[in-house]
């Protein structure tokens, strides 16, 4: 199972941050491989040369990289080219409305097929109803999180759910 972890502006632009991530493996004993980084549109888009430079070192060490929220930026098709970009997190707020919102179902049925063209994983951030799940479903994005699944948890009940397992799948 991997672990996913949102990164900010300011711990990306440090100086040492490649160097941290590589330490915070070490002491933890985790495989990289296992580690996912969350970065913004507005993080990546930030002086492209500086991240590209970055990512490549963070994807040489074996950790996986996704953009988080992906349209609710600057959304560029240059940068998911150009940079070594793994899951495509779309928005919250486009998957909202995809069942009464004919622009926003298409925006998103377009960010589907732009990462699965691009063989990224992509998931739908924000599902709540079983509708917003079938229609995602509908169009092959295969991953998602969001209340429909479960409300946040605490550490002793995320611990109780790795142990135990969901009572059924999350998404069928």
């Amino acid at each position: 199972m991997s672990i996913a972890v949102n990164v900010s502006a300011g711990e990306f632009r440090s100086n040492d941050f490649v160097a941290s991530v590589s330490a915070t493996l070490s002491e933890c004993g985790l495989d990289p491989h296992y580690l996912e980084l969350e970065l913004s549109e507005g993080v990546l888009m930030d002086d492209a040369e500086f991240t590209a430079a970055l990512l490549k070192d963070l994807k040489a060490m074996g950790v996986h990289l996704a953009v988080d929220d992906f349209g609710s930026g600057s959304s560029s098709l240059s940068y998911l080219r150009k940079f070594p970009i793994d899951v495509l997190k779309i928005d919250r707020s486009f998957v909202k409305q995809i069942t009464a919102d004919s622009d926003d179902w298409t925006i998103v049925a377009a960010i589907i097929y732009k990462g699965k063209s691009l063989k990224q994983t992509v998931v739908s951030e924000g599902i709540e109803t079983p509708e917003q799940r079938a229609y995602l479903q509908s169009r092959r994005c295969e991953e998602g999180q969001g209340y429909l699944f479960s409300k946040p948890v605490s550490v002793a009940q995320f611990a109780a759910l790795l142990q135990n397992g969901l009572r059924e799948p999350a998404i069928r």
